[in-house]
């Protein structure tokens, strides 16, 4: 009789599981991925994936709406991760078609799609644990922010894309649930999303802090081109000179990094009203 070692000998062993190539497209997205300790498996990002630092050797696949199958297929993947939003939907399916699996997590700019992004990823690579973690350590540092400015400073963010193109934020966007989140309000009211930013519009918000991302401001030209956009030195914002400036995938991605950017706002924008 064959003892039991000797039987599991003869039975076939299982094949070495050979990890995922990630194609990570999304700066939330990628994050996540990162911070759930996949990043050596990460083969290639989109273009607005700047965090962490690592990703910048990776090869780019190019804007998250804007992608090429053909780009992607060059790096060999075998899973393509993004948000619901990217595409266009004919690449996805030629993805899908080429044999590359790809998952569709929430682009909600918000807590909730924050949640969503890191539960669904977590559950996609069976790091369940890792994933509560990282989401409890979110909620944990939101709890742990210094009490807000008060009273309340009215915040516009102005999104920019050059000194002509100019935009506001209403509600129902990243840069409102995240002064909402940093204890402030959003001086853009009765709208939602963005609109374009118009002198009148401008005095009319009566906004004490002016926010931009460090690339929008770089758009403008600088501070010195901020208060020279028509109604800026109209504004308290514009009289005091209050004007705050993060990153933009901090400030706008919800990541992991959600509470980070809730307390660099917070700590800004207490600064700026000294």
């Amino acid at each position: 009789m064959l003892s039991l070692f000797s039987l599991a000998l003869l039975l076939p062993s299982a094949p070495p599981t050979t990890p995922p190539r990630i194609v990570s497209v999304g700066g939330a997205v990628t994050e996540t991925v990162f911070a759930l300790g996949l990043g050596d498996q990460v083969v290639a990002v989109d273009r607005t994936s700047v965090y962490p630092p690592s990703v910048h050797g990776l090869a780019n696949v190019g804007l998250p709406t804007q992608l090429s199958a053909e780009g992607i297929l060059g790096e060999r993947p075998t899973l393509v991760v993004g948000a619901d939003s990217i595409g266009p939907p004919a690449v996805l399916e030629q993805l899908r078609a080429a044999g590359v699996e790809v998952r569709l997590l929430s682009a909600e700019k918000n807590l909730k799609g924050a949640e969503a992004r890191i539960r669904g990823l977590a559950e996609a690579f069976d790091r369940r644990a890792e994933g509560a973690r990282l989401w409890a350590a979110v909620e944990e540092g939101l709890k742990a922010l210094p009490p807000p400015p008060v009273p309340a400073p009215r915040v516009l963010f102005i999104y920019a894309r050059g000194a002509g193109n100019l935009t506001v934020a209403g509600q129902g966007t990243a840069a409102d649930e995240m002064i909402r989140l940093a204890g402030a309000q959003n001086a853009a009211t009765g709208f939602e999303q963005y609109r374009p930013l118009t002198a009148e519009g401008l005095v009319g918000a009566k906004p004490d802090v002016l926010l931009l991302t460090t690339t929008g401001l770089d758009a403008i030209g600088g501070r010195t081109r901020l208060f020279e956009v028509p109604g800026v030195d109209l504004t308290p914002a514009g009289k005091r000179q209050h004007v705050v400036v993060l990153e933009d995938s901090l400030l706008l991605s919800f990541g992991p990094r959600t509470a980070v950017a809730a307390s660099a706002l917070r700590a800004a924008l207490a600064e700026a009203k000294r």
